[in-house]
């Protein structure tokens, strides 16, 4: 009896850094235990090497480099066991095949409270995520904002969204390398993985910038870039008008 008092544990998997980072601070918050991994492999290699019982919950992205989608799904069902709930979360609406194994799916970004449900059981699709997005927000969903707000101390939400600034920065800087190289593949995988981080602390302009970017590869990709760094220029004057960098 307990073992039902304590804290549910969580594996989050996501090869995004910013992503983790946030969904981890927004759990831990809930109260739940945290652990982290940033492949589908790695998070095999945790599960295998680590005693005890399995997570309750394992939350994973579904397009990562290695094993994922519905393969990490089997996996992790063999590991773990019909004990263990398995959470598969997206920037963009997956084909079925990609999540079959995974008990629920949810759209970046989504909101504590569907995390929680979704958790809970509550929550069995993705037709609800991510519409705490306001048409008329088009640069910082406030919705988004003071949730994270609420969440954490305001050192660590400042410590956060200069993360995601840099990751973003950093990020723009490779996509206009790999676009000279025409290196389309790494181009999208770049997009992509700005999409999810954006999508997570409420940056609504760069996420959906990024969505484009991703579907249309590095054709005209001087002036997406361009418009990418003014979009990201937007924000920081945001968070620099609330102090927050």
């Amino acid at each position: 009896m307990k073992n039902e008092t304590l804290p549910l544990r969580i594996l989050v998997v996501d090869d995004d850094a910013l992503s983790r980072d946030v969904i981890a601070l927004l759990l831990e918050h809930a109260g739940f235990v945290v652990v982290t991994a940033d492949s589908g492999d790695e998070a095999m290699h945790y599960l295998d090497n680590t005693p005890g019982p399995a997570p309750a919950v394992v939350l994973a992205d579904i397009q990562m480099p290695g094993t994922s989608g519905s393969s990490l799904a089997h996996a992790l069902r063999d590991c773990c066991g019909a004990g263990t709930r398995l959470l598969a979360m997206s920037g963009s609406s997956p084909s079925e095949q990609v999540v079959r194994g995974f008990d629920a799916l949810l759209l970046k970004p989504f909101t504590i409270e569907e995390l929680t449900a979704a958790i809970a059981g509550t929550h069995h699709s993705a037709t609800v995520a991510g519409k705490s997005i306001h048409e008329d927000l088009t640069i910082l969903n406030e919705n988004i904002y003071e949730r994270l707000a609420a969440s954490m101390r305001r050192e660590r939400l400042q410590q956060l969204y200069a993360l995601c600034l840099d990751d973003i920065k950093e990020r723009i800087g490779r996509m206009r390398q790999t676009a000279s190289d025409i290196d389309d593949a790494t181009f999208r995988r770049e997009a992509h993985a700005i999409h999810g981080g954006a999508g997570m602390v409420g940056a609504i302009e760069l996420q959906t910038l990024a969505s484009i970017m991703e579907e249309n590869g590095n054709a005209n990709h001087v002036a997406s870039l361009d418009e990418f760094i003014n979009a990201w220029e937007r924000l920081r004057r945001i968070l620099m008008a609330r102090k927050i960098i």
